[in-house]
This record gives C-alpha cells, structure tokens and sequence, in this order.
C-alpha cells in the first residue's frame, strides 16, 4: 500500500472515463440537458428512454463535477425526518421517505437493466447520536420515521463496536455504489439511445423563447423545447436559489481495511459537523474504508489541511486495523434552508428545470431530480412536486436564513480589509490575495517560480475569492463557485474564470510592491490558462 496518500477520490482514480468533443454546430433538440455528473445522466437518459431527442453538454469533462467526489452513499436524508416533519409537515416527510426508495430502486433497476458494473450493493444504515441524551434523539427520529413509511428499527448496538457504543437507529434497504463507474455505465445507455453529448462545452446563458429555450456556449447554440440544469448549483439564476441554499465543503479520506474485517454498513452520526462512513471493494484482499466529514462553508477555513488531519484522526481513533492512509479529497455540498433538495421548474421559468441543493444526499436527490423532471417535461404527475418545488418558500427557517445571509454580507468585508501577503512573500505552488490600490488581486506562483495575477472579484456577485492551499484553487466564500490556480472557472454558480490583469498593469503592480517592499519578483504572467 501506498505511504503517501493520493489526492483525489479513489472513484476518480480507478475508473477511465469516456471523452466527448465540444459542440461544433448549432443544434435543434427536444431537451438540452447541462452537466454530466448523474443528475444529468439520470435526466438524459430517461428522456431518451420517452423517445425524446435529448444533448447534454458538459463544461469539463464526464463526471468532472461533484459525482465523483462524494462517498456514494444512497442513503435516507441528512436532516432526519423529525426536521422534515417539523418544518415541512408529516406529508412532506412521506414523500421525501418515498422519493428516497424510489431513487434506490430506480438505481438498482438501471444497474441491472443496462449491465452496468458499478458494485451496486443494497446494505443496512445505521445512525447513532452525539446527543447528552442519545436515546431521546434516536427516539424522536425512529417515530417519525415510522410515521414516514421507513424500515427503521431500534438497536442496542452499532454492528462495529468500535465506532460507538449505546443504541443506533438501522435502517434498512440503503444501499452504495461506485459512483465512476455507474456514470460510465449510464453515459453508454444514453448514446445507444437518442442522446448526443458534447464535453468542454459550457453553457454560458440561457434565453427563453415563446416557443422553449436557446443556451447559449461559446462553440454555438441549442434550441430546445426545455432544458435541465443539472449543475450542483444552477448558473441562470444569479440571485433566487442562492439566497436559499448555501456551499459546503466537506472532506473524506479512505485507508485499506483486510476483506471480512468490516460488515459492508453504512454509518452516520448527527455530531456538528458529523461523521459518515462506509466500505467499498479495493482488491482480493482488501476493502477501502471510507470515513467523511468536518464539513465547513466554503472558502471560509484558513486550514482546510486541518479538516483532513481532523477526519484522518476519526478514522484512526475507531478503526485501528485500518492500514496507510490511501486516498483523500474533498467535495462540495449545497444546503438548503430546510434541507430538501430544490428539484422542478426554475422558479419564474415555463421550460427551464434545475436540480440542486444536495444537501449531502447528492446521489439520492440527484436521481429523484432527474425522475421529477423527467415527469413535468413529459407533462406527467408527480407526487413530489410540491415538496421539491424550488420556489418554496422556507417560512419556518426565516432565523436561519437571516443568519446565513449575515454570514455572506460579512465575507464582502474582505473589501475593506488589508491583502494577505505580497508577491515576494508567495512560495512555489502557494497563492495569495494581495491589495493593490482599491483592487484586490489573485496571485499564484507556479512551481518554475512564475507569477499569475487575476483579478481576485468573484463574477458571480462581486464576493473576493480565497486561497484553498490543500486544493490549490480560488474559492468563493459568498456562494461557493471555484477557480482553478489560473483563473478559470471549475464551479459555479460563476459561468467565467477570474478577469486577467493585463501585463503592462501587472508589471505596473510589481513594480509598486517591490518599491513598496524591497522584494525582487520574477517575471509575471497575468494570462488565463
């Protein structure tokens, strides 16, 4: 086994993923579908299933979005039914439980129907609380379970000791994947069907017409009868959905465990922030032990090194056969006011339909998406239209909307608060916001020892960026969109990278700190890559 673990999802880095080319022509289809992580597989796949001619363009590559970062867990929701009910009401609970099992199902049929080799596998859950009072929290969340229709039972113990000790809720018919592969799997059953698929392809803007939709790209345009937007988070709506959910980054590390060890369970806690684990098959020998957490709001931690090294020590604490650390990375998470996913029409749109809002059940919420949306472009019922509706409006969280919209006000105090470092303080590989003037500016150094200057404005909403130095990326700490080292956009909401400083102002700049500083800096380049 490796000493060194590899940065990057263990899905990722044992699967070849197919590759498309960008979009060459205009186009006419039924439905445009954007983002090919499995919100927009699921989507294209069962519209193509209806006979409908679908494209789904993609702005990287296959899976490039946060389906490959998560832990694939299938699993009942994060935010306990006892909330659901609570905020949303008994009925609402149910259709969540239903459209849960539904989505597994869905999954499992899709796995067997196309032969996909995903090591899909149907395993028990199991919670257990950090609570003062661990009882009385499994209480509450096992009763309204019950009342929402869930296999829950009461247990006395966690099926691995070491873990915890006291009860635990088990919930049956969960079930876990390998999320790489179902996507390889689902992109080939979209292509034998009627779905054409272009990569580096990014939609820039949607225009919608009497008659349906034009998005717009760089490489020409779609016409469609609707289109899906299933980006994690939608890029056509810059404000509406934004102010209902909010970027989470979350971590996971994964270390080899001896096959038979470990029950193949998954396990969650309800800890702030809390833990989930699970396993997946490695080789003949081993399993790959999978534990998650220290989630925090993105671009807002100064030592996202830490939360690893947190998770890592969590990991060690409970699992001490586990072997060298293998892999670890990090991922995503949109949160919802109310913890339900926004899945349906865009709100003030006829034919535009996100699915966002994860809310750390990605793989659930993106498969009920795509079967929710699936249904209103076929102009079939559906049962859960109204829970999902993303223009609900979370009356019963109005305290904590107000508290997350404090916190995003607070990040554009960054405006007024002095750079954090200056060119010659910039090691190689490190970046750094520095003030020059009234602008605040992106600077990477590359590992030649060159300089790379952007403008540090995210183009979303104005927010200044941050460094993520165990990412190497620019991260928004308003609303969540990343950037790449050189500026260029890796998540949006943001649909453009970080503006280049033009070469002459940057030398400009240099030149200002230097007499400012008496630091020698090597030549810049304030070029996008």
């Amino acid at each position: 086994m490796q000493n060194q673990p590899t940065p990057g999802s263990y899905w990722r880095a044992s699967v070849q993923l197919p590759e498309f080319a960008p979009l060459a022509a205009d186009l006419t289809v039924d439905v445009c579908v954007i983002g090919a992580g499995i919100a927009g597989l699921t989507s294209a796949y069962l519209l193509s299933k209806q006979g409908l001619s679908v494209v789904l363009i993609e702005a990287l590559g296959i899976g490039s979005g946060e389906t490959g970062q998560t832990t694939a867990h299938i699993a009942v929701p994060d935010d306990r039914y006892w909330h659901i009910e609570k905020t949303l009401g008994a009925r609402a609970a149910r259709q969540v439980a239903e459209s849960f099992g539904a989505a597994a199902d869905l999954i499992e049929a899709t796995t067997r129907d196309e032969a996909i080799d995903c090591d899909f596998e149907r395993v028990s859950g199991y919670l257990y609380s950090c609570a003062k009072d661990p009882a009385e929290e499994l209480c509450k969340e096992l009763e309204a379970a019950e009342r929402a229709g869930v296999r829950v039972s009461w247990q006395d113990r966690l099926p691995i000791s070491t873990v915890a000790s006291g009860p635990c809720l088990k919930f049956a018919d969960q079930a876990q994947f390998h999320s790489l592969r179902y996507l390889v799997g689902l992109t080939h059953a979209c292509t034998q069907r009627r779905t054409s698929i272009y990569c580096d392809t990014r939609a820039l803007d949607i225009e919608e017409r009497e008659y349906g939709v034009v998005i717009k790209t760089l490489h020409g345009k779609i016409s469609a009868a609707a289109a899906v937007v299933a980006t994690n988070v939608p890029f056509n709506d810059r404000v509406t959905l934004h102010a209902k959910q909010f970027a989470y980054q979350t971590y996971a590390v994964a270390a080899p465990v001896e096959r038979g060890s470990l029950p193949h369970v998954l396990i969650w806690d309800d800890g702030d922030p809390y833990h989930y684990v699970r396993l997946a098959a490695l080789d003949d020998e081993h399993d790959l032990l999978i534990v998650g957490g220290a989630d925090h709001r993105t671009g807002q931690n100064d030592d996202p090194e830490e939360c690893h090294r947190q998770v890592h020590a969590w990991l060690r604490d409970r699992f001490p056969m586990a072997g060298p650390l293998a892999y670890r990375w990090s991922g995503e998470v949109a949160e919802p006011l109310d913890g339900i996913a926004y899945l349906g029409r865009n709100p003030g749109s006829r034919n535009v339909y996100v699915i966002t809002g994860d809310s750390g059940n990605g793989i659930s919420h993106a498969t009920v998406g795509a079967m929710l949306v699936s249904d209103q472009i076929m102009q079939r019922p559906n049962a859960w239209e109204s829970v999902y509706d993303p223009s609900r409006k979370p009356v019963r969280e109005a305290l904590h909307f107000m508290r997350e919209q404090a916190n995003v006000a607070a990040q554009y105090g960054d405006w007024v608060a002095g750079g954090e470092s200056t060119p010659a303080a910039i090691g190689a590989g490190e970046g750094a916001v520095i003030r020059h003037g009234l602008r605040k500016l992106a600077v990477f150094r590359d590992e030649d020892g060159a300089l790379h200057c952007h403008s540090a404005t995210c183009p979303h909403l104005g927010c200044v960026v941050r460094w993520n130095p165990l990412d190497r990326t620019w991260d928004c700490p308003c609303h969540g969109s990343r950037f790449s080292t050189y500026g260029s956009v890796l998540h949006g909401p943001a649909v453009s990278g970080l503006a280049s400083i033009d070469e002459e102002d940057w030398l400009r700049i240099v030149e200002a700190q230097r007499e400012s500083k008496g630091a020698a800096t090597k030549q810049p380049h304030g070029k996008s890559r």
